[in-house]
């Protein structure tokens, strides 16, 4: 399969799958030096289950899932952490940030793990491998974590990439080399197959992927039933044609269509910045992209929350809820400009800074109360007009005049 791009050659791997490493434990030890080579397990009281286990714990074989009692007997040597849910939900949220800077068409897959198109970055990024690149270089930076990718023509042989890669590496997998990489594995790893349909497939001798590719699409749907039985020929040659679809992310809405509960972005400065101009210009910028999307989504948020990192890497998160909900680009930039002043940094050195629009609702639910004086046409219509304007003319054509240059 070949996706092409309006005006530019035929892009042969258009999907990427990045995949999160050891995802819980490594957010809860990223400010752990000492427990670098230490095996970690992340959740796992007294009487619960893993929630996460660093690469050293999964030596012993302890895996997420598992009841806590045995993974202790598996590694007594464990250092066992309380999950911190919010700050694991931080994290993922500027992940999929990361993400989204680089193509609107991602799709989240849980708080760890996203599938990518990026047919239409490739003019502006290079190739699918060099964006994959460049993703893990951003989060390793921004977050101090480490991700794996899949690239490749589907999403279903992106995902089975991206498993190859894990630890902390890339796997490409070009249209000529599918069957070669798909055909050796147990069909248990094609994406979508569970225990059941594994065991079903092996009791009628498919052992491998390559069994089921070589087996008459007939017969299979005989077996298993026409959808399922077409579904495992199609993933077996890697020819399924699902899409990468923004849609079907139940990761910060409720999987059913409503908005995302929070949108933000967020940049780490090439250098330590200590010139309140310079922080409050990438506020302005930051501000601009979030509430851009925003008003693509249709969406409208009440509190808006900003992030500072400094050099040492301590990151701290404040926020302020509004009269009322706005995705107009000044009004949320004011509340931020606000929110950093009141930390009182001076000149304090700081690594990033991030902008967060929370508590999101549909756009036709919020009711602006005009205020006495208050013109009628104001920055609203002029965001809007902007957003025609980029639409037509790029992302360039129009921007604020602090931001020129």
């Amino acid at each position: 399969m070949t996706a092409r791009v309006q005006g530019q050659e035929p892009v042969a791997t258009p999907i990427l799958h990045v995949d999160m490493d050891a995802f819980y434990a490594s957010v809860a030890t990223r400010d752990r030096p000492d427990l670098a080579d230490v095996p970690v397990i992340v959740g796992g009281g007294h009487r619960g289950v893993v929630l996460s286990a660093n690469y050293p714990a999964r030596v012993y074989g302890v895996r997420s899932g598992m009841p806590s009692t045995r993974a202790r007997r598996l590694c007594p040597d464990a250092v066992v952490i309380a999950p911190d849910h919010d700050e694991f939900s931080v994290v993922s949220s500027a992940v999929m940030e990361v993400f989204r800077r680089v193509t609107p068409l991602v799709e989240a897959l849980s708080m760890d793990e996203a599938f990518l198109d990026v047919r239409g970055a490739v003019r502006r990024l290079g190739p699918p491998a060099v964006i994959a690149e460049q993703v893990r270089a951003v989060i390793h930076d921004e977050q101090r974590i480490t991700c794996s990718v899949g690239v490749a023509a589907t999403v279903s042989v992106a995902k089975l990439a991206s498993k190859r890669a894990k630890p902390d590496g890339v796997v490409v997998v070009p249209p000529e080399r599918v069957t070669t990489f798909l055909h050796p594995l147990d069909v248990g790893e094609l994406y979508g197959v569970g225990e059941k349909t594994r065991a079903s497939l092996h009791r009628l001798g498919l052992v491998t992927v390559g069994d089921v590719a070589h087996t008459p699409v007939g017969t299979l749907r005989r077996a298993l039933g026409d959808a399922l039985g077409t579904h495992l020929h199609e993933l077996a040659w890697g020819t399924d044609r699902r899409e990468v679809s923004p849609g079907r992310s139940g990761v910060f809405g409720n999987g059913g269509g409503d908005p995302e509960r929070s949108m933000g972005a967020q940049e780490t400065f090439s250098r330590d910045v200590d010139d309140r101009e310079v922080v409050l210009r990438e506020l302005l910028r930051l501000t601009s992209r979030v509430t851009t999307r925003m008003r693509v989504a249709g969406v409208a948020g009440r509190t808006v929350a900003i992030t500072v990192r400094f050099a040492d890497f301590t990151t701290i998160t404040r926020s302020r809820t509004l009269s009322e909900a706005t995705d107009v680009t000044q009004e949320v930039y004011r509340a931020a400009v606000g929110i950093y002043d009141a930390l009182g940094l001076q000149r304090a050195r700081l690594r990033l800074v991030g902008v967060r629009v929370e508590n999101l609702l549909p756009r036709e639910q919020v009711h602006h109360q005009h205020l006495l004086g208050e013109r009628e046409h104001g920055w609203s219509e002029a965001d809007r007009a902007m957003d025609r304007a980029t639409r037509r003319f790029g992302d360039a054509a129009v921007r604020p005049a602090s931001l020129l240059g």
